[in-house]
């Protein structure tokens, strides 16, 4: 085990880059880092070469590595949105979500036309709690939102903050392209819990598919647990909110966010 956590959980918990990978994934990630560092150090003007050396430290979970490279370029390059979209982010997976919401507010000044910087600046807020400016946010990231994948994953965050503020009618509209024949390849669980949420999928149906992987378990589980609290039926959602937080992927959003709701249902 790593000697200093990368984090430290809403709950206390303190997070080690551990779980991230073994054997020959995690030998694989590491020579990727090799050389995306080699190829920083070579150009070290090249602000996409930065990005990409700051991702791969972020793949293997040394998220405070990230945030320092980050951080370096952005000092050098102010004005580069995607850096503060970069550097929110790994913010997010360090449970320091108001730093987070922050970056992503200065990434959308300087770029408002970015999925990728309205997507991530919703979590944040979502993350805080404050779900009418994670409403706006995802408003904004839906209006540039092109072909279905990115649709698939934008309208959940949307339909599940809509439902969080009581606005059903408008939540429901936003299921309507939703549909059985879409051909999602990436955002595959999102698309499940959207057709959850449409009457198409079953609980049970989602339950299988959660066995899949680690990440299936945790990005399913949290969505059917939303699922549960927007119906209102508390005590099933905070069993997988639970249950979510037991497993070993704690960099995935759907641990953060199953991770905030224990703890404002905690300080509740």
């Amino acid at each position: 085990m790593s000697k200093t956590p990368e984090a430290v959980s809403l709950l206390g918990k303190p997070l080690y880059a551990d779980a991230v990978a073994e054997g020959d994934a995690l030998a694989k990630l590491e020579h990727n880092l090799q050389q995306a560092e080699a190829e920083y150090r070579a150009e070290p003007d090249n602000v996409e070469k930065l990005i990409w050396y700051g991702r791969n430290l972020g793949w293997l979970w040394r998220f405070c590595e990230a945030i320092a490279v980050y951080t370096a370029g952005i000092e050098r390059f102010p004005e580069e949105a995607m850096l503060y979209r970069h550097r929110g982010h790994r913010y997010i997976s360090t449970r320091q979500f108001a730093e987070a919401a922050a970056d992503l507010e200065q990434a959308a000044r300087l770029k408002d036309d970015s999925f990728d910087i309205w997507y991530h600046l919703g979590l944040a807020r979502w993350l805080l709690g404050d779900f009418e400016a994670a409403r706006a946010a995802y408003e904004e990231c839906y209006r540039v939102t092109e072909g279905d994948e990115l649709l698939v994953a934008i309208t959940d965050w949307l339909y599940l903050t809509l439902r969080r503020l009581g606005r059903d009618e408008e939540a429901e509209k936003l299921l309507a392209p939703i549909h059985p024949q879409m051909d999602i390849k990436e955002n595959v669980h999102y698309y499940m819990r959207l057709l959850m949420y449409k009457g198409l999928k079953t609980e049970a149906e989602l339950q299988e598919a959660r066995r899949l992987g680690a990440l299936e378990n945790v990005t399913i589980g949290y969505g059917v647990g939303c699922w549960h609290l927007v119906n209102g039926r508390t005590d099933q959602a905070f069993r997988y909110f639970q249950e979510i937080v037991e497993q070993p992927m704690w960099a995935a959003f759907g641990y953060i966010a199953a991770e905030a709701e224990l703890a404002r249902h905690k300080g509740a």
